[in-house]
């Protein structure tokens, strides 16, 4: 995939995978992450009213014109929520880029709508039962983030049908059920219109599934653990500027000491 990629928004739990093309101007890949969540009709409004802006003042449109409108039509966000949901959204990129999984976007967490994190998968991957092991540790490493440094978990995890937990708890059944992976009969195609029914009614499979997710958290607090330097540095200047684009995210990483980790 050359320059158009597949392409992940994480929003505050939420995930809506989709295509997307490269951005290659620095400066609109910054307003690209300042503007992820918001409608083609925002932006289009934010435009409209920095041209007038610019106008009046008899001057061209700048940046700054743009990156001031995006964030005037968003409800200033507190302290204590900025740095809760930099945590959280610090916890998916850093199991991402550790796991090299594939190529991070930017992240922003000043949404009306929640924090969004555009980042990529590797397609190469995708038909192994360890790519899914490390996807698993990917969406829970927000959960993780926040249960290892602000002591308990959030309900910014679950709560939606799109969301951390109804992501990873849909594949792991999947793993069990209908990819041939799981510890029992695991040759049998057994699909499931409502996955929750069949959890609910089947106490040794719910099991299962959940012992994945288990360790799964357990390999993102363990990755979180190693990297705390990374950590820290981002989430820290992420709670601070509120959006990041994706190689700043990748440079702040690597200076602290989280690199990929090499595959055979």
């Amino acid at each position: 995939m050359s320059e158009t990629i597949m392409q992940t928004d994480v929003n505050h739990g939420a995930v809506r995978q989709r295509a997307q093309p490269h951005a290659r101007h620095p400066l609109l890949k910054r307003l690209a992450t300042r503007a992820m969540g918001m409608t083609g009709a925002d932006i289009e409004r934010i435009v409209r009213e920095a041209r007038l802006r610019a106008r009046r003042e008899r001057r061209q449109v700048a940046y700054e014109d743009i990156e001031a409108g995006i964030r005037s039509h968003r409800p200033p966000p507190s302290p204590e929520r900025c740095w809760r949901v930099a945590v959280h959204e610090t916890g998916h990129v850093l199991v991402h880029h550790v796991l090299a999984l594939g190529p991070i976007g930017g992240v922003t967490i000043d949404s009306a709508n929640g924090a969004f994190g555009r980042i990529g998968f590797e397609s190469g991957r995708s038909d192994s039962r360890t790519w899914i092991e490390d996807v698993l540790a990917m969406f829970l490493g927000g959960r993780a983030a926040e249960m290892l440094v602000l002591g308990e978990a959030t309900a910014g995890a679950g709560g939606m049908a799109d969301s951390d937990l109804a992501r990873v708890t849909t594949l792991a059944f999947s793993l069990e059920r209908t990819l041939g992976l799981g510890a029992d009969l695991p040759l049998l195609y057994r699909p499931a219109h409502n996955e929750t029914a069949v959890l609910d009614g089947d106490r040794m499979l719910a099991t299962r599934v959940h012992a994945h997710l288990e360790r799964a958290q357990e390999r993102a607090t363990a990755i979180i653990t190693a990297n705390r330097p990374a950590f820290d540095a981002v989430a820290t200047a992420l709670a601070e500027a509120q959006a990041l684009e994706g190689g700043e995210v990748v440079a702040m990483l690597e200076s602290a000491g989280a690199t990929p980790q090499s595959r055979p």
